[in-house]
């Protein structure tokens, strides 16, 4: 055993670099040198024991014996140079080489030496390169001829052995022969056995990996019918990779993704080149014993998918197999979407800034002018000579242009505390109907001097509301204002009023310039007004429908807004009879339900008026 572990690693140290990390080919170069020192060796041990018994030696012989030394060359060749193909064919060259040598002096095609022609085919097998088996078997069948001629034209010399030493001769051949093919068919199959172990293990590694990797990995046909997929899509999607087969897989591709799918498997077979494609795809969610499907929802995944090469031969277009890999991208997807729309909002949060700027300018500069120019008269009525009559009108003027800017400042200030989940409401039963005909009294006046009729029809058994009152009358006078402001002279206002389920709606309709469809989606944003700032004919800071939505939404009601260009508009404020306040409201305006701060009923706070 020790004899052979020396020998196994004087071959292991033979064996040239370039194949020392490759399993199968390294076994290779073993298998080749192996033999070829053993006998070498063997045959020039015996060399000593041929003189004894035979004597002298002739030329003949000598030469014999030292063309045993080509198989030593021949292994240190290989062990320098790595040229295995080179080696195999320089082999057969000097085995055949060496038996025509013998045949030639022994009896041509008679030889003993002839028989073993037919291991130089056999020797090139364990080449595994069809080249070097077509020579050795061209260079076999050579020699085989050349004996034959040479033997039927008698230009060989006579043998001069007799029948008995011809038969011994011959039978050592034929067992040295066989016994040769023996070592090469154990030889054939080591390197069989040896190939096998390696493929099981590349298999096992490569199973390892398609078993516990998360991305899928599956095979195409260029329609993309499915012939393989990696047992990591039942954790992807909840179903069995064999019943993914075929067109198992596009069946669950999201209907309106399928011809993107589709189309990156074709061009990646027609192209050549990778290609990417994201898109949705069914995932089931299986419960119970039975392994029924519980659910199903939609996933994002990104598919890189490449054509399968298929050796160096040519491949009809229609057999072009893709290979593609597949992983879940759906939280990535998912932020992105945040991603954007956190944009969008930064985005509108910046054009409201801009519209508020440009507002404030507005709504601010006026009333601080006529403050400034009329209060300046007043210092100087002397001077201007100004009477009693005109002085009243002047403070007059003074005191409308404070009270707007104090309308303007007490808008901005009740919607910041909106924002910030600070403002606060009373919530208490009251009867709606006097506060509506109340509201309507207030803005009657302003209604008449516009020449707008003011319709308002409340019945007599409205039942009472559990609500801030003081919340209410600002959520009307805030809409009734806004239709009175955007009506037309000789327009209608109509204020309506009913009990639907456990609701009280509110309907304010009227006649006036209506608002467009784009602007309509963004009614009841902070500062937001219809139209561009530089076309607005109306003062106002965009507060008021901001205000009574996020009012509305405290009392966890809602309101709808209904337009046409030039046909009127519709607000609509449902508001439940019962109310009862959350308990952690929540803080988000936007969603109707903003962060606000319940006080008991025996607080009060006055609820500024914002117009």
């Amino acid at each position: 055993m020790t004899v052979l572990n020396i020998f196994r690693d004087c071959l292991d140290a033979l064996v040239h670099p370039s194949v020392r990390y490759d399993a199968l080919t390294s076994a290779r170069h073993r298998a080749f040198m192996a033999p070829r020192l053993l006998g070498s060796l063997a045959a020039f041990a015996a060399f000593p024991v041929y003189l004894a018994l035979r004597g002298a030696p002739s030329a003949f012989e000598v030469a014999a014996f030292a063309w045993l030394i080509a198989p030593i060359l021949l292994s240190y060749f290989l062990s320098r140079t790595g040229r295995y193909e080179s080696a195999q064919l320089l082999s057969s060259l000097a085995l055949a080489g060496l038996l025509m040598m013998i045949a030639i002096a022994t009896g041509g095609i008679e030889s003993f030496a002839a028989i073993w022609l037919v291991v130089v085919p056999l020797e090139a097998a364990l080449s595994a390169s069809r080249r070097v088996v077509a020579f050795a078997s061209a260079l076999a069948l050579a020699c085989v001829s050349i004996l034959i001629v040479l033997s039927g034209s008698h230009l060989l010399p006579v043998s001069e052995a007799g029948a008995v030493a011809h038969g011994v001769f011959t039978a050592f051949g034929i067992a040295s022969a066989t016994l040769y093919a023996s070592g090469l068919a154990f030889g054939a199959e080591s390197l069989a056995r040896t190939g096998v172990s390696l493929l099981n293990v590349e298999e096992d590694r490569y199973r390892l990996l398609a078993r516990n990797m998360s991305d899928v990995i599956s095979r195409h046909r260029r329609n993309g019918a499915i012939q393989f997929i990696s047992p990591a899509v039942e954790a992807l999607i909840g179903e069995a990779p064999a019943r993914l087969l075929g067109h198992g897989l596009f069946d669950r591709v999201h209907v309106a993704d399928r011809p993107a799918y589709l189309t990156a498997l074709s061009d990646a077979a027609r192209g050549g080149v990778a290609r990417s494609v994201e898109f949705r795809l069914r995932r089931d969610s299986r419960g119970g014993a039975d392994g029924r499907v519980a659910s199903a929802e939609f996933i994002w995944v990104e598919m890189r998918c490449r054509p399968l090469e298929q050796g160096a031969g040519p491949v009809e277009p229609q057999d072009v197999e893709v290979v593609a890999v597949m992983r879940d991208v759906t939280d990535r997807k998912t932020q992105e979407e945040a991603l954007a729309l956190a944009r969008t909002e930064a985005e509108r949060a910046d054009a409201s800034k801009t519209r508020f700027l440009a507002t404030m300018s507005h709504e601010l500069r006026t009333p601080l002018n006529a403050i400034i120019g009329f209060s300046e008269m007043i210092v100087q009525e002397d001077v201007l000579m100004i009477d009693a009559a005109r002085r009243k009108e002047y403070a007059q003027l003074i005191n409308d242009s404070g009270q707007h800017l104090l309308s303007v400042v007490n808008g901005i200030l009740d919607m910041s505390k909106m924002e910030s989940g600070s403002f606060e409401i009373t919530p208490e039963p009251f009867a709606p109907r006097p506060a509506i005909i109340n509201c309507c009294n207030l803005l009657a006046l302003k209604a008449r001097e516009n020449g707008i009729d003011l319709v308002t029809d409340a019945p007599q058994d409205l039942p009472e509301l559990n609500g801030d009152p003081r919340a209410f009358k600002q959520i009307l006078l805030n809409i009734v204002s806004n239709a009175i402001k955007f009506t037309e002279r000789g327009g209608t206002v109509s204020v309506t009023a009913a009990v639907e389920s456990s609701r009280l709606i509110l309907r304010v309709t009227d006649t006036g310039v209506g608002i467009g469809v784009e602007d309509l989606k963004r009614i009841g944003d902070p500062f937001f007004q219809a139209g561009k700032t530089y076309q607005r004919r109306h003062e106002g800071t965009g507060l008021g429908l901001s205000i009574v939505k996020s009012l509305v939404g405290m009392h966890g009601g809602d309101m709808q807004v209904h337009s046409r260009i030039d046909e009127g508009t519709t607000v609509v404020i449902a508001l439940p009879l019962e109310f009862a306040p959350a308990v952690e409201p929540a803080s988000n305006i936007a969603t109707l339900t903003p962060a606000v701060r319940h006080v008991p009923s025996d607080h009060t706070r006055q609820v500024k008026k914002s117009a």
